[in-house]
């Protein structure tokens, strides 16, 4: 069963950020490596957390934050395909979990080698994940990768077999 139209906007509370609790992503974990796909990246993390408005740090800078992401990220490691991109929801999500940096007129500058371990880890784990659901979403991780500034050269799958 896929989630329900309103589910592809889910609102972390700050009690379940204080508790590292996952449940707003019930029901994208109850889905199936094909239905996850076929859902497509359009899923958005939105978090309720209370901060002082002249509060000046980026949501990947409150450690909350920060931990609650990094444990999603470790029970959904497919999460990255899922996540929407043009609005910044893939984007964030990295800065979370690696090193980096906030330009206000260059935007997230990740770590170049912290991004490229990271992208490479990520792209072995879910070809390998899809594929042995014989699924085959190489096009998407290459535009995934992509969203993050990173060129998947072509011949980087001929090493995966």
């Amino acid at each position: 069963m896929a989630p329900a139209a309103d589910a592809s906007s889910l609102l972390i509370s700050a009690e379940q950020i204080a508790h590292l609790d996952l449940t707003a992503l019930a029901p994208w974990r109850s889905l199936n490596a094909t239905q996850l796909l076929q859902q497509g990246a359009l899923l958005q993390l939105q978090f309720d957390w209370p901060r002082p408005a002249e509060d000046p740090r980026e949501a990947s800078e409150i450690p909350e934050l920060r931990l609650w992401s990094l444990r999603a990220d470790a029970t959904c490691p497919w999460l990255p395909l899922v996540l929407e991109r043009s609005s910044g929801q893939l984007a964030r999500h990295v800065a979370m979990l690696l090193p980096h940096g906030f330009n206000r007129s260059e935007g997230l500058r990740f770590a170049p080698e912290a991004l490229e371990l990271w992208i490479t880890h990520r792209l072995f784990w879910l070809d390998g994940w899809t594929q042995s659901q014989g699924l085959n979403c190489r096009q998407n991780l290459a535009q995934m990768a992509a969203v993050l500034g990173y060129e998947v050269d072509p011949g980087f799958w001929q090493h995966l077999n």
